[in-house]
């Protein structure tokens, strides 16, 4: 067994951004019911502050159009009404929009080349000055609706993986520049205090991407407010049928990765310091990745969530939900999605590593490599730990949190509540398993998705022994545990005998007549 000595008199530095951003598909799939009660759980048992997604100015929006005038000129039009609807959605979910700028509208498209299941064109702009309207008119629109100052708290990014082929015609760099400079003119000219930044690459190539993109914005003094990037942790995946299946990186090469990107930034005195935002991260960057409904993406996701804010502003996983087709309609609810819930409703295992986050809430006394233990004003504790099993051994693990009381504290017994996920709770996808695999499942069969989607539950009372509160965990292989310690302070009611009340008996007719 590991033991941790925690005196709580020298404070770790840990950054929670755990919910500060989450990732959705394109965004006219907010207009789904089914997308709307995903992100409603999200936001109840988790809640994020910021989302972001694909597709604000694709023609399912509607935004940009065209009217073909009755001498023969074209006539620029914006139509809002499907983006009001989205945006009061957001607002009533107390979440608001990182605005990403893409894709090209296929009228104002210099080409055909498209991506996804929904065709989202990845071409520059024929005009680039009817690009910078439709831009300045959209920013405009928000701002008049919702107010300048609220418009303000929302991020602009410009365009989404410009450094693959398959995201900007011919991943090129020149153009994109280009891009960038009009765009980030366009927006500062709508309000200068309006955050722009990019460019938005993915680990393709990002080391050159990165330094050549901010050697021109240095030289062209162009505005840049926080620079993005993406973060995926797998190697290629293996294809069968409709699925990918992959190994995931070394967690110690994933973060050297992002170290690199925050060294690069730094390096330039003009930047030193600037906000990083990641404004994608999964362990795989394909939406049919079985390993996303897994626990053991749940302990991964656990150990990347506790160092992501060590160098960034924010990071948004994605995505929130399974309402997304970039490979098309899922045929199933457990599909590999990206998401943090299944279609239907139901929480995957990484949810409530999520959930279990964002009550990570007080003073670090305790961050190593497999856990995090915070104390709270209130004389509380808690803690997450995770135990992913990287090589497949199955293996079990034993830690021990000795945790030292402050001098002064008086309390003697604490509250000692556990909430777990692993292969045996919290884990829909085996019970969908042992159901069948049914591709729609019944609303009965639904509804116990739901039920065993939950952490499984022990509580306990501790005593104080010597100052210190020993708590001892014993974690299965892709576990992941959250634990409360709260002050107990008995209130008795006169006559109330608990140990009497639990081992109470039924007399035998000796003892009666006696």
């Amino acid at each position: 067994m590991k033991t941790y000595e925690i005196d709580g008199k020298q404070l770790a530095s840990f950054n929670n951004r755990t919910f500060s951003c989450i990732g959705t598909g394109r965004m006219d799939l907010a207009l789904h019911q089914e997308y709307v009660d995903q992100l409603r759980l999200v936001q109840e048992k988790i809640g994020f502050d910021y989302i972001r997604g694909h597709g604000l100015f694709c023609r399912d929006m509607g935004i940009y159009q065209e009217l073909v005038m009755p001498d023969g000129t074209v006539k620029e039009e914006y139509n809002f009404t499907y983006l009001d609807q989205v945006m009061d959605m957001y607002q009533d979910l107390s979440i608001r929009p990182f605005l990403e700028l893409g894709f090209m509208p296929e009228k104002m498209a210099s080409g055909e080349d498209t991506v996804f299941y929904w065709k989202g064109n990845i071409t520059p702009p024929a005009d680039y000055d009817k690009w910078v309207r439709l831009v300045q008119n959209t920013l405009r629109h928000l701002m008049k609706r919702y107010g300048v100052e609220e418009v303000l708290t929302w991020p602009v990014e410009v365009w989404n993986e410009p450094n693959l082929e398959t995201f900007w015609k011919d991943a090129d760099m020149k153009e994109y520049f280009h891009l960038y400079e009009v765009t980030a003119k366009a927006v500062k000219e709508v309000h200068p205090e309006m955050k722009v930044g990019g460019p938005a690459i993915c680990g393709v190539d990002d080391v050159r991407w990165l330094r050549e993109f901010l050697d021109y914005v240095k030289k062209e003094e162009l505005p840049l407010d926080f620079v993005t990037r993406h973060h995926y942790t797998s190697y290629v995946p293996d294809r069968c049928g409709h699925y990918g299946y992959v190994e995931l990186h070394n967690p110690e090469d994933a973060f050297g990765v992002l170290e690199k990107s925050r060294e690069i930034v730094d390096s330039y005195p003009e930047f030193m310091g600037k906000d990083i935002h990641i404004t994608e991260y999964n362990t795989s960057y394909i939406p049919n990745a079985p390993i996303h409904d897994t626990c053991y993406n749940a302990a991964y996701v656990a150990h990347m969530l506790s160092r992501l804010g060590d160098c960034h502003a924010s990071y948004s996983y994605w995505t929130f939900g399974d309402v997304f087709e970039e490979f098309g309609v899922p045929f199933t609810p457990f599909h590999g999605g990206f998401g943090l819930v299944a279609n239907g409703c139901v929480p995957k295992p990484t949810f409530w590593t999520f959930a279990f986050y964002k009550n990570l809430v007080g003073d670090c006394i305790h961050r190593s490599e497999d856990s995090l233990v915070v104390r709270r004003a209130d004389g509380s504790y808690y803690g997450v730990v995770w135990n992913p099993d990287h090589d497949r051994s199955g293996s079990t693990m034993e830690n021990q949190y000795c945790i030292h009381l402050p001098e002064n504290c008086e309390d003697e017994e604490f509250f000692l509540i556990r909430r777990t996920v692993d292969e045996e709770h919290g884990n829909p996808l085996k019970t969908w398993h042992e159901l069948g695999e049914p591709a729609n499942p019944t609303r009965e069969e639904m509804e116990l998705l739901r039920q065993v989607a939950c952490p499984g539950i022990a509580t306990d009372s501790i005593m104080v022994d010597d100052g210190c509160l020993k708590i001892n965990v014993i974690l299965r292989a892709n576990g992941v545990q959250a634990f409360e310690l709260r002050p107990v302070e008995r209130q008795q009611d006169a006559g109330y005998d608990y140990e009497r009340t639990v081992f109470q008996r039924m007399a035998n007719n000796t003892e009666r007549e006696l």
